[in-house]
């Protein structure tokens, strides 16, 4: 991963840009320390998109196979005292 300091990346962000679309993210320094990458939008979407689908997902769960009492009571409600 190539690094570069804030300015010199401000001053040739079309660069940076091109290099992150090309040999992948680049790292942007602020004094020093280690602030952003600039990644492709392509690499954004994979690391963002999700590894399983809902369905999967609770499937995969430890209680998928806990029955659960969904009934509802039918009793009146309490009296309301003022």
């Amino acid at each position: 991963m190539e690094k570069w300091q804030l300015q010199d990346a401000k001053n040739r962000f079309s660069e940076v840009v091109n290099k992150a679309m090309k040999n992948g993210p680049q790292l942007v320094t602020r004094h020093g320390a280690d602030s952003v990458v600039i990644i492709s939008v392509k690499e954004f979407r994979r690391l963002s998109a999700p590894k399983t689908d809902l369905v999967s997902f609770f499937k995969q769960s430890p209680l998928y196979d806990i029955q659960i009492d969904l009934s509802r009571n039918k009793d009146r409600p309490r009296e309301v005292v003022f």
